[in-house]
C-alpha cells in the first residue's frame, strides 16, 4: 500500500473513531508497527493527527467542530451514555441540561420519565422535551448561538438563581491531568454556574474527548460526582481519579 493511501486511511480512521491504537492500524493496513509509527510521526508533524503513546487521536485544535458535524460524531455511543444517565434520574426530580449533542441525547432518553423540572440553556434539548406535557421546562435567556445554545452574562445570572438536584454537563476535552476544557470562555462561565447550582454534577462525554485539546479551563474532573462515558479511561486519568469520589460509569453496548 502506498504511503499516501495509508496516510489517508489513518486520518479517516482517527476522524471516525476519535482514537485508534498502533496495533489496530497495523492490523487494518497490514504493515509493520515501525511503518505505522513513521506514518504517525509524519502526520503528527503536519498536525493532521495527534500522536499518543500507543496510537493516535484527533489533532489539537482551538476551535470546536460545527454543530452538524458534532451531531454525527459517535451518535450510537452518545445514545448509550444517555440511556445509562436517564436510568439514574428519578421521576419528579429537578435538573439542568447543558449545551451539547450528548445532552440532547439525554433529553431524548428522559422522555419516558414523569414530572421532571428542567432548566436548560439548550434550545434543541428544550424542543425535544416539550412534547412531554408533565415536564416543567424553563429556558435560560442569553445570546443565542447557531447550535441552539444560549450563553452570556444573562445566562449565568439566570442559572445562578436555581438549586437543582442534578446538573448534566457536557465538555469539549479532558486533559490527562484531569482538567476539563472547552473552546468558548463565555460557555465555560455558564457551565461553572451550572455546576455550582447543582447538588450532583453528571459529566457526559464520549471517549473522543480524552484525545482532544481546548483552550479554556472549566475546572478539575474531581469536582464532578459522576462521569458517564463509552470506553475505559486513559490510564493516567484512571490513576488521577483513584483518590477522588467521582463515580465512573462505562456505558458499553
Amino acid at each position: 500500500m502506498k504511503q499516501s493511501i495509508r496516510h489517508n486511511k489513518i486520518i479517516e480512521l482517527v476522524n471516525q473513531l476519535g482514537y485508534v491504537s498502533t496495533e489496530e492500524l497495523v492490523a487494518q493496513l497490514n504493515v509493520s508497527s515501525q511503518t505505522i509509527r513513521r506514518d504517525l510521526n509524519e502526520l503528527s508533524e503536519k498536525n493532521l493527527i495527534r500522536r499518543h503513546h500507543g496510537g493516535a487521536g484527533m489533532p489539537s485544535n482551538s476551535e470546536n467542530s460545527n454543530y452538524s458535524e458534532r451531531k454525527q460524531f459517535f451518535s450510537e455511543q452518545k445514545n448509550e451514555i444517555a440511556r445509562h444517565v436517564a436510568a439514574m434520574i428519578p421521576n419528579g426530580t429537578s435538573l439542568f441540561l447543558d449545551i451539547g449533542t450528548t445532552s440532547e441525547a439525554v433529553a431524548y432518553a428522559l422522555l419516558s420519565h414523569q414530572n421532571l423540572r428542567i432548566v436548560t440553556n439548550n434550545l434543541n434539548a428544550a424542543h425535544i422535551l416539550m412534547q412531554k406535557e408533565d415536564f416543567h421546562i424553563t429556558v435560560a435567556g442569553g445570546n443565542l448561538r447557531t447550535d441552539g445554545g444560549l450563553i452570556g452574562e444573562a445566562t449565568v445570572n439566570f442559572i445562578s438563581q436555581f438549586r437543582l438536584d442534578f446538573g448534566i454537563l457536557g465538555i469539549s476535552a479532558i486533559d490527562s491531568d484531569g482538567s476539563m476544557l472547552d473552546y468558548d470562555y463565555h460557555e465555560v462561565q455558564v457551565k461553572r454556574a451550572l455546576m455550582q447550582s447543582s447538588r450532583q454534577v453528571i459529566l457526559v462525554t464520549d471517549h473522543s474527548k480524552f484525545s482532544r485539546s481546548a483552550i479554556v479551563r472549566l475546572g478539575d474532573i474531581a469536582e464532578i460526582n459522576y462521569l458517564f462515558t463509552d470506553l475505559p479511561l486513559p490510564l493516567e486519568l484512571q490513576q488521577r481519579l483513584v483518590s477522588t469520589k467521582v463515580a465512573v460509569q462505562i456505558c458499553g453496548n
